[in-house]
């Protein structure tokens, strides 16, 4: 008997060389058009179509488990398509940036008709999913989404406007309106305040990667406000955007969607916010940018979290 994994696997390899080999490439193959993908941001946005799911329903209900399944499989294929259209359009950029030039475009380990094709098969099948197995309007709703971004967005906004993020900042936060209409086949005033919520929190979170990124973004001529416009302009909007935030989050305690739970918790969370806003302002730093950005995430995630403790203890 062998006495351990490594001979296993060279007795493995040297019976089947072959197989192992087809194996490791496959695998390596499914890796690369994961990355494409973008599976970290694609969590976040699943993670707020779900929100959108609980909260559509009575505090102690159940979600309908068709709609919860193949709503979120459905939303994340179509966000991983957008995502791929997203890196081929964007290759040549993303060659020259530090953060994304070890993609599989920019190393030349897929080609664009390889994306292309994986971005039609993988959004057709979501799409397929929503409008067969959740409602239309779900459907139509996420493709929308997936044009405002993969298209109107990137193509258009993104290299024409330092307002890129405001204006694109729309389907971005689409997805709890997409988990609100996947359970009731419906849109309604609660969903569109989840929407307004995430549109507030995108400035102030992209801008402060925008930052300390400017330089990047200058080499590969996207027009970004600390490029077009300096970074002290840029330090005042993510103020500006995050006390705009701040406001928007408390927009569902004061329409009777929320309890005082989910008041304190945006409260604390707002202020820290704030706190890393005011510091952006007034004694700037790289790191400080960095650990800002990192904060937006934990502070959109504990925000949601927390308006779907508060609604489901309401009961």
């Amino acid at each position: 008997m062998p006495r351990s994994f490594a001979s296993i696997r060279v007795r493995i390899v040297r019976v089947f060389p072959m197989s192992v080999t087809a194996l490791h490439v496959t695998t390596r193959r499914l890796g690369q058009f994961l990355e494409l993908a973008k599976p970290r941001v694609v969590s976040l946005i699943v993670f707020c179509a779900v929100i959108g799911m609980f909260l559509a329903v009575p505090a102690g209900d159940p979600v309908p488990l068709a709609p919860l399944l193949a709503g979120t499989l459905g939303i994340a294929l179509v966000a991983g398509a957008a995502a791929a259209v997203n890196c081929l359009v964007e290759r040549k950029i993303d060659a020259v940036m530090a953060r994304t030039r070890a993609r599989p475009l920019p190393r030349g380990e897929l080609t664009s008709a390889q994306t292309l094709v994986f971005a039609g098969a993988v959004g057709g099948a979501g799409l397929w999913l929503l409008h067969n197995l959740v409602n239309p309007l779900t459907m139509w709703l996420t493709l929308g989404t997936f044009v405002g971004y993969a298209v109107v967005y990137t193509v258009v906004l993104k290299p024409l406007t330092p307002q890129n993020i405001v204006i694109g900042g729309a389907s971005g936060a689409m997805p709890p309106v997409l988990g609100w209409a996947a359970v009731t086949g419906e849109l309604a005033p609660e969903a569109l305040l989840l929407f307004l919520i995430i549109f507030a929190w995108t400035p102030p979170h992209f801008w402060s990667l925008a930052l300390y990124r400017a330089e990047e973004y200058a080499r590969a001529g996207l027009p970004m406000l600390p490029v077009t416009h300096g970074r002290e302009f840029t330090q005042l909007h993510v103020l500006l955007y995050t006390l705009i935030l701040a406001a928007a989050s408390l927009m569902p305690f004061a329409y009777g969607m929320s309890g005082w739970l989910y008041l304190a918790a945006a409260a604390v969370l707002d202020g820290v916010f704030i706190a890393y806003a005011v510091r952006i302002y007034v004694d700037y730093s790289d790191a400080l940018a960095r650990r800002t950005f990192r904060y937006s995430i934990v502070y959109l995630a504990a925000l949601f979290a927390a308006l779907l403790v508060d609604h489901h203890l309401a009961v």
